[in-house]
């Protein structure tokens, strides 16, 4: 019966203190939405940076003037480069036709000219271990010495610039996290001291009898642990619901369109760490609060 005992302890100091519990859930809810936001959006620019680089091209432009031997020498070239994995030869024509169906307005002012301006180019898809910015350098400026190329074109720059967003979100998240936990913490512990004062005769009474400090202690963990618990779920359905509602715009303003795979996700792994995060903030602030109790006749 001394579970039950137990666990009917700590339920009635839930409900005794009702007032400070809510505060303690509201508290911890909106701790762990904050931290949830900047993880989830972290997850997601990481995922896009991830899947963009997966996808990264380079665009190898000839010279108009190049032969076909030159051509076929270029892309011969490229074949044995060691980062290449496939390549797409596009002409010249195909250039303007990709143009004019990407841009139909600023296509009409090709139509004034004289000829296709526009040079053929071949596609190069690289290996994923060769993405990082080094590699890439390094492989652009080789294909640069090769004749008949003019020009090594590829989006590196402002991948790294998410890179470098992405760590400043990580120390963002640390920073906001560790503050919020704390709050957090306090008021948590403070609702638990609440709890303690409120019945202090019964406490002394159990010592009297014999009762250890762990025994006694107990059922404040299992108190603070459930309001953490009971925060960490509040938290993820308020999360979840944001983020459905923002999937869902993002979905009707088509900014998407034909990119689905890119769209944010919502890990299974977020939901598990809200709510354990919330038992072990609860759990510690519970800890907190009677680490002077637990060393009584222990």
């Amino acid at each position: 019966m001394r579970p039950l005992y137990l666990l009917r302890e700590a339920v009635t100091n839930l409900r005794v203190n009702r007032g400070n519990v809510m505060i303690g859930i509201v508290t911890t809810a909106f701790t762990l939405v904050c931290f949830g936001m900047f993880l989830l959006l972290y997850l997601n620019i990481k995922n896009l940076t991830g899947t963009l680089q997966s996808d990264m091209e380079v665009v190898v432009y000839l010279d108009s003037e190049a032969s076909e031997q030159v051509v076929s020498l270029v892309q011969k070239r490229l074949r044995s480069e060691p980062a290449a994995v496939a390549l797409t030869f596009v002409s010249k024509e195909q250039a303007l036709r990709d143009f004019s169906e990407q841009f139909p307005e600023e296509s009409l002012l090709l139509e004034g000219m004289e000829g296709n301006p526009l040079p053929s180019s071949v596609v190069v898809s690289l290996s994923p271990q060769f993405l990082d910015a080094e590699s890439l350098s390094a492989f652009a400026e080789r294909v640069k010495q090769f004749p008949g190329v003019i020009h090594v074109a590829y989006s590196q720059d402002w991948i790294d610039t998410l890179a470098l967003v992405i760590s400043y979100f990580e120390l963002g998240a640390v920073l906001i996290g560790m503050i919020l936990a704390v709050a957090t913490v306090t008021i948590i512990a403070n609702t638990i001291r609440l709890s303690l004062h409120t019945r202090k005769e019964e406490i002394e009474i159990l010592r009297l009898i014999g009762a250890t400090g762990v025994f006694i202690a107990i059922p404040y963990v299992i108190e603070g642990t459930i309001l953490g618990a009971v925060g960490g779920g509040l938290s993820l359905a308020l999360l979840k619901g944001i983020f459905e509602f923002f999937r869902l715009e993002l979905n009707a303003s088509g900014w998407f369109g034909g990119m689905e795979h890119i769209l944010p996700v919502f890990p299974r792994q977020v939901s598990f760490l809200l709510v354990m995060t919330g038992m072990l903030l609860g759990c510690g602030s519970s800890l907190l609060s009677i680490f002077g109790l637990m060393k009584v006749r222990n």
